[in-house]
């Protein structure tokens, strides 16, 4: 059975950076048996980052969600996993304001970092999944890391971000849906939100074709968290080749061909 300690170890040997910025999709059940379980997987993540910025996509955008068209951060339960759905109820952790992409933050910059979200909705009142100056297009300039722990690549919500920010097609909906949102001082505003939209089936199905040429090019390392074979993914780097990928050809996800 892993305990917190163990668990940090683990961390240590995985070339994350305690001082950076870590975005971490993950599979508690991957993880196998922990001491305190899904509360010591966060301590042990807590405490290493404890200098740096933590984040966990608290996303709620499953069918399940929003049902009464309004989003409270504080109460709006994410689709995406045991460890998000811990993480945002921390005392200490601060969820964005994106109806169905938001990201919880902990760290000393976790304020400044979420505002993003909510600065996106300030210049306008039409979102989509994904916006450049959000939360997960904060992730390139704050070259961050992903951690995909004991999860494929598959769970790759940035590659979505990469597609929306270049206009490919066939990516976000083109009828808009209103959402209501309430503040933390329980003021409310109403949003036009542009979902995923994808003609073909979902194309995430596809982006762990990227894994195997990340591992060659160093883009990526496999590592492993208690039983959790997990992946470290350099951002910065992926976007730039991810992007001229893309740029060549914009139908790179809508097949699950290898990357030549």
């Amino acid at each position: 059975m892993y305990t917190k300690n163990t668990l940090i170890k683990d961390i240590e040997q995985s070339g994350i950076r305690k001082t950076g910025t870590l975005l971490i999709h993950s599979s508690m059940k991957a993880i196998g048996e922990v001491e305190g379980r899904g509360d010591t997987v966060l301590d042990a993540f807590i405490e290493y980052m404890k200098e740096g910025l933590l984040l966990f996509p608290t996303h709620s955008w499953s069918d399940k969600n929003l049902q009464d068209g309004i989003y409270d951060p504080k109460t709006e339960p994410s689709c995406v996993g045991i460890l998000p759905n811990l993480f945002m109820k921390r005392a200490d952790a601060i969820r964005s304001m994106h109806p169905t992409h938001s990201v919880t933050a902990i760290g000393s910059m976790a304020q400044a970092y979420v505002q993003r979200d909510s600065n996106v909705l300030r210049n306008g009142d039409v979102l989509t999944p994904c916006p450049r100056d959000g939360c997960f297009g904060g992730l390139y300039d704050e070259e961050a890391q992903l951690l995909f722990l004991g999860a494929t690549l598959k769970t790759n919500t940035y590659i979505h971000s990469i597609e929306e920010w270049l206009n490919i097609p066939d990516r976000i909906n083109p009828q808009s849906r209103k959402i209501k949102l309430l503040s933390e001082d329980g003021e409310a505003s109403e949003i036009d939100l542009h979902g995923h939209y994808f003609s073909r089936g979902n194309v995430s199905k596809n982006y762990d074709k990227l894994l195997i040429p990340m591992l060659h090019m160093g883009i990526a390392k496999e590592v492993k968290i208690g039983d959790a074979v997990s992946y470290v993914v350099e951002v910065k780097p992926m976007t730039d080749w991810v992007i001229g990928l893309l740029k060549e050809n914009p139908s790179l996800f809508d097949d699950d061909q290898p990357i030549e």
